[in-house]
């Protein structure tokens, strides 16, 4: 498959309590990890077995290949990698002790990237990584995807945070050529103009719409799929982990409710560790988790 987006090399510090200027912040930790929506979502679907490239940019420096070295290390196909003159893109991430986090972004090479309609690679399933990440896609996003669904693949976006606002003038001219749309609550009122997460699910015209609701899990098909109680540590990148570990499951056949239970348990491991894809596991690795999670859910008090 196919996957379009951001490639963002994150350092994060955990734990902040709190930021202040003209003064010093003790963490326990620091990390570097893969970060960007596109480049998260790949490193999940390789993880999970799926065969995988991601078209997107880094710069011609040390990071971008740091980056695109970890990514080939899980399997990533990078040969849609672009490597720009621009910097490598790059967030700082601040952590609270409850996951919760703060970033500053340096787009870099984002600037640069995908900044023609994409050819169409033999392929089954097409992906955009939040639109809003990477400039070009803002206004390409549309052509993309639907040559993708002239070439016979399905089709998926992961709506992700619109920093300019301009949220459904984005995503809606998309959606005649999204067979799944994954949103969380906030952005889908943002994108439909909605005032409650109810009501926009019918305004978001995809085939199929999964809302994210975070550790209270999702809803798919009207029907509100539990997520799984753990210690949160950081919830960097777990939106991106949601949504490829939903399409991994459901290319290998899984239902909606099945993918989406499926997705909610990588979600739930990607947020136990520093940085988006510490915690991700195997497709295996996290089914017998979940498995482990049921049995133990059916123990008695």
């Amino acid at each position: 498959m196919l996957v379009a987006g951001n490639l963002v090399l994150d350092l994060l510090a955990w734990p902040v309590t709190e930021l202040r200027w003209d003064g010093t912040i003790w963490v326990d930790e620091f990390a570097r990890s893969v970060g960007g929506n596109g480049a998260n979502t790949s490193y999940t679907l390789a993880k999970m077995g799926v065969e995988v490239m991601l078209a997107g940019a880094v710069g011609k420096d040390a990071e971008g290949t740091e980056l695109l070295g970890l990514l080939e290390d899980v399997g990533v196909e990078t040969s849609g990698v672009k490597r720009l003159a621009l910097p490598t893109p790059t967030t700082l991430a601040m952590v609270k002790k409850t996951g919760e986090r703060a970033f500053v972004h340096r787009p870099g090479a984002s600037r640069g990237a995908l900044t023609k309609a994409l050819r169409m690679p033999k392929a089954e399933h097409f992906h955009v990584a939040n639109p809003f990440g990477v400039p070009a896609l803002r206004t390409l996003a549309p052509e993309n995807l639907r040559r993708a669904k002239k070439a016979g693949m399905t089709t998926s976006l992961d709506a992700g945070w619109d920093s300019r606002g301009e949220w459904g003038s984005v995503v809606l001219p998309c959606l005649e050529w999204v067979d799944v749309l994954f949103v969380n609550e906030e952005e889908a009122m943002l994108i439909s103009g909605a005032k409650s997460w109810q009501a926009a699910i019918p305004l978001l015209p995809a085939k199929r719409v999964v809302l994210k609701r975070g550790k209270q899990g999702a809803v798919v098909d009207g029907v509100a799929v539990p997520g799984y109680t753990v210690a949160a540590m950081d919830s960097t990148g777990a939106g991106d982990v949601f949504a490829g570990a939903w399409i991994a499951a459901s290319l290998r056949g899984q239902p909606p409710v099945a993918a989406t239970q499926f997705a909610n348990a990588a979600a739930a491991l990607s947020v136990t560790k520093l940085g988006s894809i510490a915690g991700v596991r195997s497709f295996r690795q996290t089914a017998q988790w979940m498995q482990a999670q049921h049995r133990s859910s059916l123990q008695p008090a």
